[in-house]
C-alpha cells in the first residue's frame, strides 16, 4: 500500500510537470488534463497521452510500471480493431517526475499516444447537445454488429463467459459498493438488488452455459458506454476498450450491447435505447440473447454505479464532484432495480400489404413500447443465407419458404415472450392460418395479443412499392397485385383485437391518435385478462 501511495505521489508530480506545453516534443499551446478513476489523459496539441494510475482495484492492477507498460501495449492492439486511426503507439517517459522527457529510457512512466479529437464529439456529449439522430444510432448498431461478427470466440475451456465467472463479476460489484460507499451505502437497497441479481442469474444459468458453447462469448470491447464512443467523420467509433482484465473483455456479446442500451435508458432516451437494441439484433440475428438481456442491463448499471462510487471515494475529489458521483451511483442502482423488475410481455402482429407501412409503424411502436421486433423480410433472407439488402437467388418466396419463414418467426417470438418482453412480428399476415398460429401462441403463454392493421390506398401502395430502395422487401407491383387477390380478410373475432392505422397520415393525426388509443386499450385489457387467468 505504501509503495502504491509513493508511486501515485510521483505520478501526481509528473502530471503537474506535463501541464507545461514545453515538455512535449511537438507544438502545443496549452495542455488540458482529464482525470478518471483509473487514468489521466493529457490533451496537448494534436495528440492525447493517456497515463494509467498506480492503483490496484481488484478487477484492475496497475500497481507496477511493467504492468502499466503491458497494459498500454495491449490497449493499442485492442483499440486498433475499432479505431485504427486514433491509436498510434506506446511512448516512454524518462527523466524525472519534475523534468520529464518523452522517448527517453530508462522510463519512469509509459503513455498511450492517440490522435486527439474534440471532446464535444463524444457520443454522450453529442446526445446532451441534441446532435444524435436516429441514423447515428443505426450506424452504431451496425458498427457493433460488424465488430462482433469479426472477433474470435473464446476457446473451449478458456474459462471465459462461464456461469461461475458471470456470477462472480456481478457479485463483486455489490461487495465493492459496500466498501466504497461506507456510511453512504444503503445496506437494505444493495442487499435487495443483490438478491434480485442472484435470482435472475439462477433463471439464466443454463442460457449462459449454452451461449458460451455456441460461440457468443468473444473478445469484445468490454466498456462500451456512450462516453467511449466518438463521432469520427460523423460515424460512431468505439474506443477505450478494456485492456487490463481479459475476463471483463471476453464476454457475451449480449453483455456488450446491453451497456450502451443501459446508458441510453439511464439518460431517459428509451426510444433510442430500443432502437439501438433492435437494429443490432436485426443485423446479427441474435434474438436468443434476449433471454439474458435483463441480467446484463442490471449488471451494467451496477458496474457504472461502482465506477461512480470509486470516483467519489478517491482522494483529492472536490465536494461538489463527490456529491455528483454519489448521486450518479444511486441513480444507476435505481435503474438496475428497474431492469430486474417484471416486464409485461405482449404479442403484436402487423397486418397489411406491401407498401402499407408495416415497418414504419413497427419502428415507432418498438420505440414507444420497449419491444423487440422481428421482420419477416429479414428473417426470410437469413434462413436462406442472404443479407437483408441482398437480392434473392432462387425461389425464397414459394409456399414452402413462406411456411418456414412464419415457423421461424413463431419460434423467435416465443423465445422473446418467455424472456418477458413484448414482441412485434412485422409480417404481412394476410392468411388466417398465419394469424391464428400467433394468436394461439399468445393464448398458450397467457400474454396480450393485438393486431395492428396498416392501410393505404391502392395508388399509394403501388407508388411506394415502385419507389422502394435499400429495403429488405423485394415485393414489386406484380407481387402486390398477387397478394391483393389472395389475401383473406380479418374475421369478426380478429377485428375485436385489431387497431387500424393509416400511414398516409402522420402518426399523430387524429385518425391515428384514435388508433393508438384503441391499440393501447387492447393491450391493457388483454393484460388484465391474462393476469386474471394466471391468478385462478
Amino acid at each position: 500500500m505504501r509503495d502504491l501511495q509513493s508511486q501515485y505521489a510521483n505520478q501526481q508530480r509528473l502530471i503537474a510537470a506535463l501541464r507545461e506545453p514545453r515538455r512535449y516534443p511537438h507544438a502545443a499551446r496549452s495542455v488540458e488534463v482529464i482525470e478518471t478513476h483509473i487514468s489521466w489523459v493529457l490533451l496537448a496539441g494534436s495528440y492525447a497521452y493517456k497515463i494509467k494510475k498506480a492503483v490496484e482495484l481488484g478487477f484492475l492492477d496497475y500497481s507496477t510500471l511493467p504492468l502499466r507498460r503491458a497494459c498500454c501495449e495491449e490497449e493499442i492492439r485492442l483499440n486498433r480493431r475499432t479505431a485504427p486511426d486514433l491509436y498510434l503507439d506506446t511512448v516512454a517517459i524518462g527523466g524525472s517526475a519534475e523534468i520529464p522527457q518523452f522517448g527517453v529510457q530508462p522510463a519512469i512512466e509509459y503513455a498511450v499516444r492517440m490522435r486527439r479529437f474534440a471532446s464535444a464529439d463524444l457520443m454522450d456529449k453529442s446526445l446532451q447537445r441534441g446532435r444524435i439522430a436516429p441514423r447515428h444510432i443505426d450506424d452504431l448498431a451496425a458498427a457493433i454488429a460488424r465488430f462482433h461478427a469479426a472477433i474470435p470466440a473464446a476457446a473451449a475451456g478458456a474459462g471465459f463467459g462461464t456461469p461461475a465467472s458471470i456470477r462472480a463479476a456481478a457479485m463483486q460489484n455489490f461487495e465493492q459498493l459496500r466498501v466504497l460507499l461506507g456510511d453512504d451505502a444503503d445496506p437494505d437497497g444493495i442487499a435487495a438488488l443483490e438478491a434480485a441479481t442472484e435470482a435472475e442469474f439462477v433463471e439464466c444459468r443454463a442460457t449462459f452455459e449454452a451461449r458460451a458453447q455456441q460461440g457468443f462469448v468473444r473478445e469484445c470491447h468490454g466498456d462500451l458506454h456512450l462516453g467511449n464512443i466518438v463521432l469520427i467523420g460523423d460515424r460512431p467509433t468505439p474506443f477505450d476498450c478494456i485492456e487490463f482484465n481479459p475476463g471483463l473483455r471476453w464476454i457475451d456479446v449480449m453483455d456488450e450491447i446491453a451497456f450502451p442500451v443501459m446508458d441510453l435508458l439511464h439518460r431517459n432516451r428509451d426510444e433510442l435505447a430500443w432502437r439501438l437494441l433492435n437494429a443490432y439484433l436485426e443485423a446479427g440475428g441474435d434474438y436468443g440473447g434476449v433471454a439474458v438481456l435483463r441480467f446484463y442491463l442490471a449488471y451494467r448499471a451496477a458496474v457504472r454505479a461502482k465506477v461512480s462510487a470509486i470516483r467519489a471515494a478517491q482522494s483529492g475529489v472536490s465536494r461538489p464532484a463527490r456529491v455528483a458521483a454519489l448521486a450518479a451511483c444511486r441513480s444507476y442502482l435505481a435503474l438496475a432495480r428497474r431492469c430486474l423488475g417484471r416486464y409485461r410481455p405482449a404479442l403484436i402482429v402487423t397486418h397489411g400489404l406491401p407498401g402499407s407501412g408495416k415497418t414504419t409503424f413497427s419502428q415507432l411502436a418498438l420505440q414507444q413500447l420497449g419491444a423487440i421486433r422481428i421482420r419477416s423480410d429479414v428473417e426470410r433472407k437469413r434462413l436462406f443465407g442472404l443479407a437483408s439488402l441482398e437480392s434473392s437467388r432462387g425461389d425464397i418466396y414459394s409456399a414452402e419458404a413462406t411456411q418456414r419463414t412464419y415457423a421461424r418467426l413463431h419460434e423467435l417470438a416465443r423465445g422473446i415472450l418467455l424472456a418477458g418482453l413484448p414482441v412485434i412480428v412485422d409480417a404481412a399476415f394476410l392468411r388466417r392460418e398465419e394469424r391464428e398460429a400467433f394468436r394461439l401462441l399468445a393464448q398458450d403463454l397467457s400474454v396480450p395479443f393485438a393486431i395492428a392493421s396498416l392501410q393505404a390506398s391502392d395508388t399509394v401502395l403501388r407508388e411506394r412499392v415502385r419507389q422502394r430502395r435499400n429495403d429488405a422487401s423485394e415485393a414489386d407491383v406484380a407481387v402486390l397485385h398477387l397478394l391483393q387477390a389472395g389475401q383473406q380478410p380479418l374475421t369478426r373475432s380478429e377485428l375485436a383485437c385489431t387497431a387500424h392505422f393509416t400511414t398516409e397520415e402522420a402518426p399523430d393525426s387524429e385518425t391515428n391518435a384514435r388508433a393508438w388509443e384503441r391499440f393501447d386499450g387492447l393491450l391493457a385489457a388483454a393484460a388484465r385478462c391474462s393476469a386474471g387467468r394466471q391468478a385462478k
